[in-house]
Formats: structure tokens, C-alpha cells, sequence
């Protein structure tokens, strides 16, 4: 007889740090438990995923965009992209950022699958192994996976002062700390139009802020990482941010986080790109080989078709304009959203962040997790966050935020 193996001795293949991982994102675990409760047949407000849609509850696109994606060469679709992305991709989104600025010879780029593969590579190529990244205390959780998946790790400001505004001086504390243990500093912030807060540093905290970094620039190499998903959302767009902070550019390196999910409707085409602001030639070559060889090494190559799709809607002025005005039609949607948001949110004594444009706003809460389970118990979903409940008003129209004003206000949010 062969021999038995011990039902009590099984082997335990995965790494110890691997061994309690969660099996599912929080956020897409709550939006399926939300989706499968509507099929059944509940009346539900879904209002965890950020994506757009009109106010019939279909997804949000550009016609243009999927008019252009459509017609591509089979080619274009099926063939590999080189490992940096597509150079006319990659030239078109650093002129579509830094042309307006005459910095776009200054980029270095490349294709991203999302902004979260640029933050991805951020974490690899510009902190060492166990160093710690800082962001503000309200953040996308996803920034927490993404450092621990690279071997580093997450620190945070607390964001908000004690009337509301960015809270510089709690920055600038961290910020002496960590370049005092460490010597260098990445830092995230994701302004205009900051998940989940919804909140967008004003010219005054860009400036501050922007001093901050400089700073400290001669303690040891400060990078910012420009999280700039949202800002094409913004009213007033990112041109304010990007021109306050591309005046760091030779003393703070500053990269931008960029995603076409966002700015093009291209959820599922899953393209972005990481750009790096470099004046110096020499250096921003040494940049591109680093970023490139990060690319081949954790995702090869990206989407073919999202990036000819993408570069020929920037090239052609006449696609362009029309992508622009069909973006337009998207933003006036969101900002009449967040408009009534604001009205209803604060008539309710609902307590949250200044929220002027973007996917989603927070309402504070002491315990977020017993907040969002109350709330499903009523049929609205929304996303537990530190001190807060994230409200994806991208993703509800305006008699949906009506109820989940009215939700909150009952649970005592």
C-alpha cells in the first residue's frame, strides 16, 4: 500500500505574508453584493464603483471615442505594443499634459495598464525596497496594496485642519520625519478632484504646498507623484496644478499618475501612462530605461487598441475638438450631480469635505464599517473608508443622491 498523507499535515505553499490576503477589493465586493440584491429585485442605490453613468444608470461613454476604437486595423488591435507603449501614445499624453506649458520635450513616458500601473512603478523605481511612501490620511486604499505588492509601505498626514482646508503643516511635519529617517521621499497626492474626498487644493494650498516640497529638495531626492485620474472632471481642469507644480521641475522630480479610464471613458481598456517631468537630458534617460525595464518585468506590454485609439483622438484636431466637447457634456453632467450633492448634503447637516468636482465625496462617520452595513440594510451601498463613507456620485442620479442624503441623515452619519 502507498502511503497516506495526514489530513492534519497539510503543506502551505504560499508565503507567510501572503497567507491571510483577502480574496476580493472591498469596493468590487460590495458592488457585487449590491448588483446581485437589483437582480433579485430590490430597489437599490449603488453607489461604490467609479465609473459614470447617465442618468438611466448606463455607462457614460464618448461617441467619438468608440467610433474611433471601432474602426481600427484588426492590426492595430491584435498586434504587441513595444514594452513603453506606442511612441505616438506616449508623445501625445505628455503633450496632451505639458504642451500648454512648453515642457513636453522635458517628459519621459510610458504606457501604464491604468493609472495604477503608474503608481506601481512609481513605488518600484523611486523608493528603495522597505521604504515608506507618503500620502494624505484620506487615500484610495488601493495605494496601500500597491506599496506592500512593490515591498514598501504607506504612511500618511492627517489631511484636513482644524476648519477644513489641506492641512500644509501636518505635510510638512510628516515630510521632515520621513526624510529624516530616510533621505528621500515619494510622495502621492491626488489633487484636483482627490478620491475619495472629492476635495481639490485650492491656489493658495498649491502654492504652500508646492514650498513644501522644495523645501525639502536639498535634504535628499523629493518625488511627487501628481495622482491626476480625476482631474480632466475638475471645472477649472488641472492646468492650475500642473503649472504650480512644473515649477519644481530640476530640484523635486514630479511624475504624473495619468489614467484613460477616466479621461476617455475606457474603463475596461485598462490604458495610462506614467509620466515623468525631467529637465536634465542624462538623467531623464537613465529614467526611461528604469521605467521601461519595470514595464517588461511586471506587465510587459499594454493594451494595443486603447493606445492607437487614444493617440489618433489627440492627434486629429478634428476628433480632438470632438472629444473635448463630448468630455464637456460628461463634466456638466457630473457638476450638476455634485451641485445638488451640495445643496441636499448640507441642507441634511451631512458633515464632509469641500466637494466642487469629480467622482465621489466622503461623509464623515466614527465608525465607517458599522455606517455602510446600516446603510445595506436600507438598500444604498457606499464604500467604508478611514472616518469616512466614500459616496460615488458619478455613479447615481440626482433622485438616488436624494435618498442617500436621506439614508445617512436617518443612520446618524
Amino acid at each position: 500500500m502507498g502511503c497516506k498523507r495526514s489530513l492534519t499535515a497539510v503543506m502551505e505553499f504560499l508565503i507567510t505574508s501572503r497567507q491571510s490576503r483577502p480574496g476580493d477589493d472591498p469596493i468590487f465586493s460590495l458592488n457585487a453584493e449590491a448588483t446581485a440584491r437589483a437582480k433579485a429585485g430590490e430597489d437599490i442605490v449603488n453607489a461604490t464603483i467609479g465609473a459614470l453613468l447617465s442618468d438611466d444608470r448606463a455607462l457614460a461613454i464618448m461617441p467619438t471615442v468608440a467610433e474611433t476604437l471601432s474602426t481600427l486595423p484588426f492590426s492595430a488591435v491584435a498586434s504587441y505594443a513595444p514594452i513603453p507603449g506606442r511612441e505616438d501614445y506616449r508623445k501625445a499624453i505628455a503633450a496632451d499634459l505639458l504642451a500648454g506649458f512648453g515642457l513636453a520635450d522635458q517628459a519621459a513616458c510610458v504606457a501604464t495598464p491604468g493609472g495604477t500601473g503608474a503608481l506601481r512603478i512609481a513605488f518600484d523605481d523611486f523608493l528603495e525596497p522597505g521604504q515608506v511612501a507618503l500620502t494624505s490620511s484620506y487615500f484610495w486604499a488601493p495605494y496601500r496594496t500597491i506599496a506592500e505588492e512593490s515591498g514598501r509601505d504607506l504612511t500618511t498626514f492627517e489631511m484636513f485642519d482644524g476648519v477644513g482646508r489641506f492641512n500644509v503643516e501636518a505635510f510638512d511635519q510628516k515630510l521632515d520625519e520621513l526624510m529624516g529617517k530616510q533621505r528621500r521621499a515619494l510622495v502621492l497626492l491626488n489633487t484636483p478632484c482627490h478620491n475619495p474626498t472629492g476635495y481639490s487644493l485650492d491656489q493658495a494650498e498649491l502654492d504652500a504646498t508646492a514650498g513644501v516640497l522644495a523645501k525639502y529638495a536639498d535634504r535628499g531626492p523629493v518625488t511627487l507623484v501628481l495622482d491626476v485620474a480625476y482631474g480632466y472632471f475638475h471645472p477649472e481642469s488641472l492646468d492650475r496644478c500642473i503649472a504650480t507644480f512644473a515649477k519644481l521641475a530640476g530640484r523635486v522630480l514630479v511624475l504624473f499618475a495619468w489614467s484613460g479610464s477616466k479621461a476617455f471613458a475606457l474603463y475596461g481598456q485598462r490604458i495610462g501612462a506614467l509620466v515623468a517631468l525631467c529637465p536634465e537630458p542624462e538623467q531623464r534617460q537613465r529614467i526611461t530605461n528604469a521605467i521601461t525595464y519595470s514595464c517588461r518585468g511586471i506587465w510587459s506590454n499594454c493594451n494595443a487598441g486603447g493606445m492607437a485609439a487614444v493617440a489618433r483622438l489627440l492627434a486629429d484636431e478634428t476628433l480632438h475638438a470632438r472629444v473635448l466637447a463630448e468630455r464637456a457634456e460628461l463634466v456638466a453632467l457630473l457638476a450638476k450631480r455634485v451641485d445638488f450633492w451640495n445643496e441636499h448634503a448640507a441642507a441634511a447637516g451631512l458633515r464632509y469635505p469641500r466637494y466642487d468636482g469629480g467622482f465621489f465625496t466622503t461623509v464623515y462617520s466614527a465608525d465607517p464599517k458599522k455606517t455602510s452595513r446600516a446603510l445595506t440594510e436600507r438598500g444604498v451601498f457606499l464604500v467604508p473608508t478611514a472616518g469616512a463613507v466614500r459616496v460615488a456620485v458619478c455613479a447615481v442620479n440626482e433622485q438616488q443622491i436624494a435618498r442617500i442624503v436621506e439614508a445617512l441623515r436617518a443612520v446618524g452619519a
